[in-house]
């Protein structure tokens, strides 16, 4: 037996990410500031970007943008154009996306559930680091 790896094996090992876990898998498809946001919106239903816009607040166009366009690639959402004047698109979740937005929902109810516990956090939390400056 040849200790030689086949050509074709090393090229899907260079295309195919290698996940330490579940999570670090699950990591590498949302990470990025708005991505939770933009699943959590999308899992309502299609939504078009305005709205999107509109719910997430404080991100800027260039940056909502690109997230979606990377969720899109990543086979989470679709964009659909409907080819009007003047434009009409909206973005949906495929089911992938549900599947991934519904795993998020245990987290949304922990951030609900201790919301008021974490506004008080980060408010000392903010006093500790202006009382050093």
């Amino acid at each position: 037996m040849s200790d030689t790896v086949p050509a074709n094996h090393l090229v899907e090992r260079s295309i195919a990410p290698a996940f330490t876990c579940g999570l670090d898998a699950t990591l590498k498809v949302i990470s990025g500031k708005w991505k939770p946001l933009i699943l959590y919106f999308l899992l309502r239903g299609p939504t078009r970007y305005g709205e999107l816009k509109r719910a997430i607040r404080d991100v800027s166009d260039k940056v909502l943008i690109q997230q979606l366009k990377e969720l899109e690639a990543d086979g989470i959402l679709c964009r659909n154009d409907y080819k009007e004047v003047p434009p009409r698109v909206d973005y949906a979740l495929t089911q992938l996306g549900q599947n991934l937005a519904q795993a998020l929902e245990p987290l949304c109810q922990w951030g609900t559930d201790n919301m008021a516990e974490m506004q008080k956090l980060f408010a000392d939390r903010d006093g500790w680091r202006r009382g050093r400056s």
